[in-house]
């Protein structure tokens, strides 16, 4: 372990929230400019002390870096430990840029409880960012259910018609997964020698008795986040009800904590669990890329096609971590970061369309692309990437899992690569149905192009994307030594 001169990983948890909890403080419906400029202020302030996390990490070393240890609950052994991997590097500063986007993209739209609004995606975001940074088990468990709050507040009070209903149903469905992890956390503790060490963890000897119930017991909270079929059903009744940010946060973001939560905790804390059980969690990443494939094709409402995608290519994800070898980890991780770039963007198209007509439904739209060729270009560059286009980096990972699917076994690679087909029809028939063709009717007649702010966040995602798919070797880079030192250790058993 590498220790931290200079505490960057706290820094990037707690500056956000700290400023978001400024802005509740001084925000109000009176003076949303307040609360707006120091939001976007915070935002900025906490993606730039994201860079030196990244410009100071070491590719060649497979340990923690920036290790920060301080004692927390002394009297349990609790520790606020902190330290990142390749693993979970980039998720740091694609949470912190992803929050800067969605402040950007609710400057105009969200008029009432701006203040409510903003501090709550400033607080989420430095949740989400102490889940990938923390090394001690409860730590971890304070982060991964403190996210639940914020995103619980911004579907029930700025969502739409049913956001009550889609935001319980969110809430239970991820907190009783994670009740299960929590049984799981404390039996580790004492399994451990009182120590909520994630490290140790990694270390101890477990039985296949106590393998399996712990892999199945942290499976069931990081399915349901991922999310993975048949627990996905939370997801497109809470993008369809969240405001356009929300849907941004939840899919770029919010669904890696359950494919990061596997690779940290399932794979080394129970390997022989993992090996037996990968063929269960190999079939139901096969059913969510295929059989949710063909669900979003049927979908008449955009965010819910969208929504649909997700799950399918999260299956992606969960499909490579199980593959156990480098290149399908590598994929995962590739896919989870690509996908935080390509759905939010998706979403944020939609919300742009959505602003000006106030409807959803593909069927009311067509000819788009006569009255916003701009807004046109964006939609089918993220419509392809979604795809899984060469050169974009939605490709990358899909490909690498699709290859190491090969490599595992034939069959698995061939219904794998289906979904190659799949998203590039869901895909391209939402381009043809909305985009192109001739002006379906007066209200499209009657839109306005992308404006500066728009273009703005639009263009940066379309930077992230194509730069990755063409020069992926940063994030690359980043996982090799990490995940090969994640895969020796997942081969050894642990069985005393």
């Amino acid at each position: 372990m590498m220790q931290s001169n200079f505490p960057l990983l706290s820094l990037a948890i707690w500056l956000p929230i700290l400023f978001g909890l400024l802005v509740l403080a001084v925000g109000s419906d009176r003076n949303p400019g307040t609360a707006r400029a120091l939001s976007l202020f915070g935002s900025i302030a906490s993606f730039l002390v994201t860079l030196p996390i990244v410009a100071n990490f070491d590719n060649a070393f497979h340990g923690m870096q920036m290790v920060e240890r301080a004692p927390w609950i002394s009297s349990f052994n609790i520790f606020y430990a902190l330290g990142i991997d390749g693993i979970s590097l980039w998720f740091v500063p694609l949470t912190a840029l992803i929050t800067v986007i969605v402040v950007i993209a609710g400057w105009q739209v969200i008029e009432k409880k701006v203040s409510q609004y903003m501090g709550s995606f400033l607080i989420l975001s430095g949740a989400m960012i102490g889940v990938f940074c923390a090394l001690d088990g409860l730590l971890f468990y304070v982060f991964f259910e403190a996210t639940l709050i914020p995103m619980f507040i911004i579907i029930g009070v700025w969502g739409g018609s049913n956001r009550m209903y889609a935001a319980i149903k969110f809430f239970l469905y991820t907190f009783l997964g994670s009740l299960l992890m929590l049984v799981a956390i404390i039996y580790l503790y004492f399994a451990a020698g009182h120590s909520f060490d994630i490290l140790a963890w990694h270390k101890l000897p477990l039985p296949m008795t106590a393998q399996i119930p712990i892999f199945l017991a942290f499976m069931m909270a990081f399915a349901v986040k991922v999310p993975m079929w048949p627990v996905h059903t939370w997801l497109p009744d809470a993008h369809v009800e969240a405001p356009t940010g929300g849907s941004v946060v939840l899919a770029a973001i919010m669904l890696k904590l359950g494919g990061y939560g596997f690779l940290r905790f399932s794979l080394p804390i129970a390997p022989d669990a993992s090996h037996y059980l990968a063929p269960l969690v190999i079939s139901l990443s096969l059913i969510a890329v295929i059989y949710i494939g063909l669900v979003a094709m049927v979908q008449a409402d955009m965010k819910k096609l969208v929504a649909y995608s997700s799950i399918a290519h999260m299956g992606f994800v969960t499909l490579g971590c199980f593959l156990f070898n480098d290149m399908g980890v590598q994929g995962a991780i590739m896919q989870m970061i690509s996908h935080g770039f390509v759905s939010g963007a998706m979403f944020l198209c939609i919300g742009v369309l959505y602003d000006r007509m106030h409807t959803r439904q593909i069927a009311e739209y067509g000819g788009v692309i006569n009255t916003m060729p701009r807004f046109a270009a964006f939609f089918v560059l993220f419509s392809l990437a979604n795809a899984g286009l060469p050169a974009t980096s939605g490709f990358i990972g899909e490909f690498m899992v699709i290859l190491a699917s090969v490599q595992f076994n034939f069959w698995i690679g061939l219904l794998a690569g289906t979904a190659l087909i799949l998203g590039a029809a869901y895909s391209l028939w939402l381009v043809k149905r909305v985009v192109f063709g001739a002006i379906a009717n007066k209200h499209v007649a009657q839109l306005q192009d992308l404006n500066g702010r728009e273009f703005l966040i639009l263009g940066v995602l379309a930077i992230a994307v194509i730069a990755m798919g063409v020069y992926p070797a940063p994030v690359g880079d980043a996982l090799q030594s990490s995940v090969s030192d994640l895969l020796k250790h997942v081969a050894v058993s642990k069985v005393p």
